[in-house]
Formats: structure tokens, sequence, C-alpha cells
């Protein structure tokens, strides 16, 4: 084949991919602080909307993993279409629920089954295009193009994990608490449907079908797979401490509105740094990178103990952006290469899930912590879970075998 006419990324998921995969994974940001909205507004408990924040995570802890083994056994098109039909209903029942006369115990049913239809976007096309790698492109190109995509997805879930909150502020601003959630449901219903329907979504055809095996599930835990999906929770504790604790911070200076402008101060440097990853030296292997931006959002994170106003808030969260996104890349990365054969749409959806789930804990749990104990006892939590994901890196290097290549070229990613 000449070198011109090999296949590329591009020409096997087309330029409207990547805009309808960013806009179908916004509901899912939404979700834990949309619900907290509603429920707070509605029911008028902050602790109510915190505990029916944590049960939304709970709901996909419980099925999110199970919803990526559906889609590696089914594939990903039945699946998600399913899913984003019965997670649209699940919102605007929550929020009539949360309106209605209903007692609390339907609104947190409501809201665990929310968690538990979730249809998540994110591992869903992180798991399609290493697949695509994996099978469609030269083997040459393989390792550049994944820390590549990875640098790409991970700067996506940055955007909508720092925007999703202010879209939710807008909403709500503009025409009630109802909005955020029933938007949520309406961008579920007609963009996941797209992204379900995409031609990347695609069942396999039967002669990859027949040459593809399926790893026995014991494979998924393994202690290095483990360690990373440890890791990723620590950055799902540090999103909701980190939001929740600022929206405190903010409160106390009577400003609750600009909170999720000013979280935006993080997101900046967080995408780019994310994204230039990809072109970062070899020789700056993961399980160097793991404990490097680790370390840096805990500097940030002390840093944050010592802020008495917004502008040195703004500088301690620019400081842990820079770490942040890369450190998504990072632990995503060796969840790509970590994946059992036939078993990646489980792993990322682990992945994916543990990021909601520390997020909507954290959340709740930083909520009570800020009213019972304060805003400068809650600014401590965020440095709490930096120093987790640390003590996670220290941990992946000794599970991490060294080497020069932060994306090595033999593994489960370069089987033809």
């Amino acid at each position: 084949m000449h070198q011109s006419d090999a296949p590329t990324l591009i020409s096997r998921t087309g330029f409207f991919y990547f805009p309808l995969a960013l806009v179908s994974r916004l509901p899912f940001a939404m979700m834990v602080i949309g619900v907290l909205t509603l429920v707070v507004t509605a029911r008028g408990s902050i602790e109510l909307g915190g505990l029916n924040s944590a049960v939304v995570g709970l709901g996909v802890a419980c099925f999110g993993p199970l919803i990526g083994a559906a889609a590696d056994r089914f594939g990903q098109r039945p699946v998600l279409l399913v899913a984003a039909a019965l997670n649209s209903a699940a919102l605007g029942a929550l929020a009539w629920a949360a309106f209605g006369p209903a007692p609390i115990w339907v609104v947190f049913l409501g809201s665990f089954v929310v968690g538990a239809t979730v249809p998540q976007i994110s591992p869903m096309s992180r798991s399609r295009l290493v697949s695509i790698i994996k099978h469609d492109l030269p083997a040459r190109t393989r390792p550049r193009t994944l820390s590549t995509v990875l640098a790409y997805e991970s700067a996506a879930d940055e955007v909508v994990f720092v925007f999703g909150p202010v879209v939710v502020g807008l909403l709500a601003t503009a025409f009630g608490a109802w909005a955020p959630v029933a938007g949520a449901g309406a961008l579920t219903l007609v963009f996941v449907t797209a992204f379900a329907l995409h031609r990347t979504g695609a069942p396999e055809t039967d002669e990859r079908a027949a040459l593809r095996e399926t790893a026995p599930a014991s494979e998924l835990w393994r202690p290095a797979l483990l360690v990373t999906v440890l890791g990723i929770f620590a950055v799902g504790l540090f999103f909701g401490t980190m939001l929740t604790s600022l929206t405190a911070f903010m409160q106390d200076r009577g400003e609750a509105e600009r909170a999720g402008l000013v979280y935006g101060a993080m997101g900046v440097g967080s995408a780019i740094l994310a994204i230039s990853v990809a072109i970062m030296s070899a020789r700056f292997t993961l399980r160097y990178r793991w404990l490097v931006f680790a370390a840096i959002i805990v500097a940030g994170g002390i840093i944050l103990q010592f802020a008495e106003d917004i502008p040195a808030m703004i500088l301690s969260l620019g400081i842990m952006g820079f770490g942040i996104g890369p450190l998504l890349v990072t632990i995503y990365s060796f969840g790509a290469l970590r994946s059992p054969e036939g078993r990646s749409a489980t792993v990322m959806t682990m992945l994916g899930s543990g990021i909601m789930v520390g997020q909507s804990a954290a959340a709740a749990l930083t909520g009570m912590v800020a009213a019972e104990f304060g805003t400068r006892t809650s600014l401590a939590l965020p440095l709490a879970a930096a120093l987790i994901a640390l003590v996670c890196g220290i941990a992946n290097w000794f599970l991490t075998p060294s080497g020069r290549s932060p994306i090595p070229a033999t593994g489960p990613i370069t089987h033809p």
C-alpha cells in the first residue's frame, strides 16, 4: 500500500464524529450538578441535594461497568439507544418528582435510575477510537495516533467537566432549576441517539468478530488495572471537592453565581496541557508523568489553603489545571494499554464511572463539611484528593515496568 493511501483516523471516523462526541458527553457532566440544583431548589435542603448527587454516582457505580460490558457483548449501538431513551425518561420523571408531592424516597429512586442509565459517551468514544487505531491503522502510526487521541479525549472531558456546571448555572438562572435536568434529557435524546447511529457504532463485521477474542472477566481485577481505576476515582474526587468548596468560597463573598466562571480558570491551562501531552518526549514515560502531574496538583492544592481572595483562588486553580488535564490523559493511556482483549468498552466505562462516582460522592461530602465546619475546612479536601492521586501514582510506579516509550509499540494496542 502506498503511504498516501494508508488509512487515517479521520478517514475512518469522518470530521463530524468529533463535535458529535463532544456535545454528546455534555449531559454526563451536567447531571451531578443539575440534580444538586434541582433538589436544593425544589426541596429547600442542601443536604438532600448533596445526598441525591451521591445517589446519582451510586447508580453509575452499580450499572456503568455493566453497560460497558453489554457494549462489548452486544455492540455499542443497541446499548446506547436503549440507555438514551431510558435516561431521558428518568430525567423527566426526576424533575416531576422533585417539584411534585412525591415522597423523598421517590426522588432518591429517580436519582439512582438517572445514574444507572447514563449513556457514558466518553468511555464509549475512547473504546471506538482505540479499536479503530488497533485494527485499521498501520502499525507504525499507532503509538503516536493513540497518544494524540487520548490527549484529545481527555481535553474534551476537561472541557465538559469544567463548562458543564457553567451550562447548568446559565440554564437554571434563565429558566429555573428544572431547566438543567430537562436540557440534559433533551441533549441525551438527540445527540446520544445520533452518536449511537454514527457509522463508527456499527456492529463488527463477521470476520472481525470471529477473530476477536474476549479475555476472561478475572483479567479486570489485575492490580495494575485496579490502581488505574483508583487513580481516576481520585480525579473525580478532586473535581467534586474543588467545585463544591469553590462554590462555598464564592458564596461567602456574595458571588456564588460566579463560581462556575471562576472554575473555568482551571480548564484553560488544563485543556492546553492535555493536548500537548501528544508531543511530549518519549523519555518522559507514563509512570513519570503520573507522578509529576499529580505533584503539580498537590502544589496548587497547597497554595489553595492560603487563598483569601479571588485572584489567589484563580492562581491556585490555574496551577492545578496544569496538572489535572495531562494526568487524565496519562491515566486513560494506562487504561487503554491495560485493557484485556475484547473488554475495551468495559475498562473505559469503569474509568468513566470512577470519575462520576468520585465527583458525586465528593460533592455530597464537601457540601456537608462546608456547612458543618466552614469553607476553610472544605478547601482542604481538594488537596486530600490530589494526595490520593499522588499515592496512586507511587503505587503505579512499582506496578509498571520501566521503559522509554510512554506508549509501547507492543501489547494489546498493536495487535494486527
